[in-house]
């Protein structure tokens, strides 16, 4: 497991950007970067667990993604995923090889305001043969949401 960090600097208060990232309609806008049709099943408050969802990259007739567990939510400043499960096919899987690769990844958002906006920082561990792709896939979604934040 690897560890990849991004930021990007938006000019908007922090509860805004926050909002923006985690609220289901424009979730749904910035993570299509990843793959079009993300969404998520679950809430945000610390323990709960969370699915988060989309067509399979690999058959867009099934539903895949991850599931995940809340481990903090510090409201409009921190937030932390841990990875629990793949879901294939719409079932999650918590103890295939496959998902032996991901126990344990966390997924860390910071917010820090300053200069009259927003620094969102993102630590992200990755099972390394997926580490290209998540390079690519992260500055486009931050601009994305940076784009939606900013309206």
């Amino acid at each position: 497991m690897e560890k990849i960090n991004f930021s990007i600097f938006i000019n908007a208060p922090k509860e805004k950007v926050w909002n923006t990232m985690l609220d289901d309609a424009t979730y749904r806008q910035w993570t299509k970067a990843f793959n079009e049709g993300s969404y998520y099943d679950g809430n945000w408050e610390e323990g709960s667990h969370m699915k988060f969802l989309g067509p399979d990259p690999r058959d867009s007739s099934k539903i895949g993604g991850m599931y995940s567990v809340v481990k903090e939510n510090k409201l409009n400043e921190f937030i932390s995923l841990e990875h629990i499960g793949v879901i294939n096919d719409g079932v999650t899987d918590t103890e295939s090889e496959e998902m032996k690769n991901w126990i344990g990844a966390h997924e860390n958002y910071t917010f820090t305001e300053s200069e009259g906006g927003t620094t969102v920082s993102v630590d992200v561990d990755v099972y390394a043969p997926y580490k290209s792709e998540f390079e690519k896939m992260w500055p486009k979604a931050l601009e994305s949401l940076k784009e939606l934040a900013e309206k």
